[in-house]
């Protein structure tokens, strides 16, 4: 009787190896780069792009061809320092990004988010997850890429850095070295209404 019980709880516990931590992988958003996402846009049914950057830069900077722009988060008029870096703030998260999202995706569509260098598009990407869509991912290199040079080790990543500035490298912490339009894949600046944000698209009420 005592072999049948042990027996049991071995099973038992193979089972929740093998379940729990798939269960649990399943919950990170997937990490693509642009060329991905890019080929997912062309060939995968179903599938957007949003951009989660700010309208400022989707406007100014210019934005992936057939982009979705919903801000997750929103530039403010608060000029101060961040990180030891002077410029406007944006605020903590737009509140209603979830559920702007949901009024104009199934949660079974394929959304790729987008951002400048892959920061917010992965916060984005958890919060959607978290609301139950099923297939988000995150466009890890972003439209501008991040600043060079860049490495995903962060040793290698600090060493190079440092030899860059040290040996004044033309580039140093700029972008467009990596990322969307690094890559080469279409973009524009054009403001087309049917990828626009959608309370912006409301009229203001009279007063």
């Amino acid at each position: 009787m005592k072999d049948r019980t042990l027996s049991g709880y071995v099973i038992f516990a193979l089972i929740a190896f093998l379940v729990i931590p798939s269960t649990l992988q399943a919950q990170e958003p997937k990490k693509i780069v642009s060329i991905e996402a890019y080929d997912m846009l062309n060939t995968v049914p179903d599938t957007y792009l949003i951009d989660v950057r700010t309208r400022a830069e989707y406007q100014f900077v210019g934005h992936p061809l057939g982009a979705y722009l919903f801000p997750y988060m929103f530039l403010t008029q608060e000029f101060g320092k961040v990180d030891e870096i002077y410029g406007y703030k944006l605020t903590a998260k737009n509140k209603a990004f979830v559920t702007e999202i949901a009024k104009v995706f199934k949660k079974t569509d394929n959304l790729l988010l987008i951002c400048r260098d892959g920061t917010r598009s992965l916060l984005a990407a958890k919060d959607l997850m978290a609301e139950g869509f099923k297939s988000i991912y995150s466009v890890e290199d972003g439209f501008e890429g991040p600043e060079f040079p860049f490495h995903s080790d962060p040793n290698k990543h600090k060493f190079y850095r440092q030899l860059a500035k040290r040996n004044k490298i033309f580039g140093f912490d700029h972008r467009r070295h990596y990322g969307w339009q690094w890559w080469g894949l279409p973009w524009t600046y054009e403001m087309d209404p049917k990828y626009i944000y959608p309370p912006d698209l409301n009229p203001p009420e009279k007063k």
